[in-house]
């Protein structure tokens, strides 16, 4: 793992992200974000806040309302009931602060209690919003990592955030996360990774001859 952080840290450098602070705009973005390009997801963010200004209007507003404000998203019509859904299963409030000081544990529980919310969009939550010891293992993270021997392969979503988390050092959650998903955009593709240009060839174990 020492080896390939610092590999990771030649290719790509040192990713630098400050935890924003906004628990719930981050739960939403990352529903907006499965299955779709960045761009899309955040043209979808931004109309939503633009339309619905509060979370709370979110929450109020029919579904057919925000069903039309994330359509440049895609999924629309699955994701602005989830949305819908996320929002009703919280408290009155909906305020999430109380997780900046709580054990991970228990707010990581609390999240995964949400409808439709699982271990990844959790860890997308704690770690960019308060920068907590999470790491969120997406499709690029899962495939890289599992290349790599570092992960079981055909392992279950739960195993693989239990494992990388206990394989990441405590401070650089953020840095393999954001690392690893780059390599897997970049280098390790699904289907046809570059593996003779890869920087990771001499340590990958599922490297193609």
């Amino acid at each position: 793992m020492r080896a390939l952080r610092e590999r990771l840290r030649e290719l790509y450098g040192v990713p630098v992200m400050e935890p924003h602070g906004d628990p719930l705009a981050e739960l939403v973005l990352t529903v907006l974000s499965q299955s779709t390009n960045d761009r899309n997801r955040d043209v979808a963010f931004l109309r939503l806040r633009e339309r619905l200004p509060t979370w709370e209007a979110v929450r109020a507003a029919p579904v057919a309302e925000i069903e039309a404000a994330i359509q440049p998203g895609g999924l629309h019509v699955q994701k602005s009931r989830r949305i819908a859904d996320i929002l009703a299963a919280l408290p009155d409030d909906l305020d999430l602060s109380w997780m900046r000081e709580a054990p991970v544990d228990r707010s990581r529980a609390m999240l995964c209690s949400l409808p439709g919310v699982g271990r990844k969009t959790a860890a997308c939550v704690l770690l960019f919003s308060y920068g907590l010891r999470d790491v969120p293992v997406d499709t690029h993270v899962s495939r890289v990592a599992t290349r790599l021997g570092l992960l079981r392969p055909g392992a279950p979503s739960a195993e693989q955030h239990d494992e990388m988390l206990a394989l990441t050092p405590p401070g650089a959650e953020l840095e393999l996360h954001v690392n690893l998903l780059r390599h897997g955009r970049r280098t390790c593709h699904a289907r046809h990774p570059a593996c003779r240009s890869c920087g990771l060839r001499r340590m990958c174990p599922g490297r193609q001859a």
